[in-house]
């Protein structure tokens, strides 16, 4: 088949497109930066440079193919003027428009936990708002929307306190599992996806691993040599100034710090009704990468 990714060659966009193409289909991938494209064409890809922001450019990269996977690329947490909403939103607008341009009838998208409200779960919400976006299409234009957890690269955030403090400092703790996951799992289910047949809208969560924020403590403490690392959880207006400190735009840090307060409520409610199987790599795998970027920084 003929695939169109976004995403250029970042964490899921570049195992899913070695995947794909191992696997013989053709690849198209989209990446805004042009000095990517000898690395994409290095993997066996062939590469479509310009913004995903700019319909008529998607419009053209998508026409013919047969799938395409659609993602938001990420803001700047610390950028004071960024209008998270109407930024992330653009990206929502620019898809449909090409979609219906390109006569494209498969989609695969990259929403999130969270996706499936607005309410209780910070800055999240953003892609209940894109999925409806997407879902404003014709009914023949079949949607898979893919909702991964918490990623493990997230994690990196904790290392400054961790050097610094010996902590872990988060608005949420305790001994509650929650589910995070692998981006190469999520490359391995998107890829799995793709090959399976399409009908109407629906939602496949991914995990990789299940975890609760003292055990995460552990083992990341264990992995840089420090076994005794504690998880704190800090009171919300404590933890949302620090992130105001630390130089957070405030609608991020506002949006992150109700987040964390929705992992102590009903963030995961449709996830746990909806359970996936766990893909392969846990939590114990990622920590070996967690140490080498701690010991580099």
């Amino acid at each position: 088949m003929n695939i169109v990714l976004t995403g250029s060659l970042g964490h899921i966009s570049k195992p899913l497109a070695e995947d794909l193409i191992k696997k013989g289909h053709s690849v198209t991938v989209i990446s805004s930066k042009a000095d990517k494209q000898k690395d994409i064409e290095a993997i066996g890809a062939q590469a479509a440079i310009g913004s995903i922001d700019d319909a008529g450019f998607l419009a053209k990269a998508f026409k013919g193919a047969d799938i395409v996977y659609l993602m938001e690329p990420p803001f700047n947490f610390f950028d004071q003027k960024l209008d998270i909403e109407a930024y992330c939103t653009n990206f929502g607008h620019a898809y449909v428009k090409a979609v219906q341009q390109s006569g494209i009838k498969r989609i695969i998208h990259l929403s999130s936990i969270g996706g499936h409200t607005t309410e209780g779960v910070g800055m999240l919400a953003i892609h209940h708002k894109i999925e409806n976006l997407l879902k404003q299409l014709p009914g023949d234009v079949y949607i898979k929307f893919m909702r991964p957890v918490g990623f493990y690269y997230n994690m990196f955030a904790f290392i400054p306190t961790i050097k610094a403090q010996n902590a872990i400092f988060q608005n949420y703790g305790g001994d509650e599992k929650e589910p995070w996951v692998s981006p190469l799992d999520i490359a391995a289910i998107v890829a799995e996806e793709i090959e399976k047949p399409f009908e109407g809208r629906t939602v496949r969560y991914i995990a990789s691993d299940e975890v609760s924020p003292n055990e995460v403590a552990g083992i990341l403490g264990n992995a840089v040599g420090k076994p005794g690392l504690k998880w704190i959880t800090a009171p919300d207006e404590q933890f949302l100034n620090s992130l105001l400190s630390a130089g957070f735009n405030p609608e991020a840090a506002k949006g992150y710090a109700d987040m964390n307060i929705g992992r102590r409520n009903h963030l995961y409610d449709d996830y746990n009704q909806h359970k996936p199987a766990f893909g392969k790599v846990k939590l114990t795998d990622f920590a070996k990468n967690f140490a080498a970027v701690y010991n580099q920084q």
